[in-house]
């Protein structure tokens, strides 16, 4: 009859390269709705991906909505309707659980705090200007006792409301001139002997902090910059996860990382947010995550990948289009076999999975001329 479909009765075996297959959103440049997550929940399903990078607070806005200290977004989310409630994360960690899809926060710290500090008193730095006055703030201020108090009190509450084992700490991009500017930090750094080394401050900083996160039986997830600054190698507890982003020379960064025995998350050459005109997608498909030099003990530390889609120009008019079908590239990457590269073949098989996207509701956008 019209519209039925049949079926021949197969067997197949299959099972993925490697165990983490990621997509990030980023919902503080950008609020996305719970509609728009969940939507984008499914897709990665139909493409195999199983964790959901939630990139939740930034600089620009803090939308999770906590129960320990309401005023954090309350004065940090963009608006009131902005926020993500409790009965918002646990639909949206459900719905992911029941898709086969673990959802890994990401408070990223002590950087990319702006919208923290709206809500809470003293946990940012005063940055000083070089007449003395106080012109702004920076990072989270890692000279104060409160400022631990206060980030026991949130990771608690993180680490009971998400139940994966991994909690991402960020650490990228730190801006240690804010620092180097006010007067107490300066006293504070002379009293430690760290001179004027301000990754030895942040490495201070993040030792801390995942001390807290240990105390809580969570791992963490840092960016590469925390391997990178020599200081903090040395108070990587072991089992942290590094996640490489920087597009130079990111096969040389896997071999330093898993030479010292940490296990890594590629996303440096699936940046999604970077387009350009044309079928970008092949760039994607054709990375070997692998193609560093190793031993096998090495390579077996690559847990996977992790295509990133940050939020600065990207809301739900935009999400889905650009995440599909150009993550199903990187998807098809981390799942299938190495030598399964044929850029003919995966053009044909793609054109079709993002025609069945279409129908599924999924705004792929379309790959080159043809239709659906």
């Amino acid at each position: 009859s019209f519209g039925a479909f049949t079926i021949n009765e197969s067997s197949i075996v299959d099972s993925p390269r490697f165990p983490y297959r990621g997509i990030l959103i980023d919902t503080s440049r950008h609020y996305l709705s719970v509609k728009t997550i969940l939507k984008t929940l499914d897709a990665m399903a139909f493409n195999k991906f199983n964790v959901l990078h939630w990139h939740i607070v930034d600089d620009q806005s803090f939308p999770y909505q906590s129960t320990t200290f309401p005023q954090l977004s309350n004065k940090g989310s963009y608006s009131p309707s902005h926020v993500y409630t409790p009965n918002d994360v646990h639909m949206v960690i459900e719905y992911a659980r029941l898709r086969g899809i673990r959802i890994i926060p990401e408070f990223d710290s002590p950087g990319h705090t702006e919208s923290w500090g709206k809500g809470q008193k003293n946990l940012l730095t005063a940055c000083y200007s070089p007449e003395q006055r106080i012109q702004g703030v920076g990072p989270i201020n890692p000279t104060l006792n409160t400022t631990y108090a206060f980030l026991t009190s949130i990771f608690t509450e993180v680490s009971k409301v998400f139940p994966d084992q991994f909690i991402h700490l960020g650490g990228d991009e730190v801006n240690f001139e804010c620092w180097a500017s006010n007067p107490k930090i300066q006293n504070f750094m002379k009293k430690k002997g760290f001179g004027e080394d301000y990754t030895k401050l942040q490495s201070f900083y993040m030792l801390k902090l995942m001390n807290i996160i240990a105390s809580l039986n969570k791992v963490p997830i840092v960016w590469q910059e925390v391997f990178d600054n020599k200081a903090q190698v040395r108070i990587l507890i072991p089992g942290t996860v590094i996640q490489v982003w920087k597009d130079v020379n990111y096969f040389e960064e896997l071999r330093l990382i898993t030479a010292a025995g940490f296990p890594v998350i590629l996303s440096a050459p699936w940046y999604l947010d970077w387009i350009s005109y044309g079928q970008d997608w092949r760039k994607y498909y054709t990375v070997e995550p692998l193609n560093f030099s190793g031993t096998e003990k090495q390579k077996k530390l690559i847990l996977g990948g992790e295509a990133c889609l940050w939020g600065e120009y990207v809301d739900a008019t935009n999400l889905t289009p650009r995440l599909w079908p150009r993550a199903s590239a990187v998807g098809e990457r981390l799942w299938s076999r190495g030598d399964i590269r044929d850029l003919g073949d995966a053009y044909a098989r793609l054109t079709r999975h993002r025609c069945r996207m279409v129908k599924r509701g999924i705004e792929a956008e379309p790959l080159f001329t043809g239709y659906c």
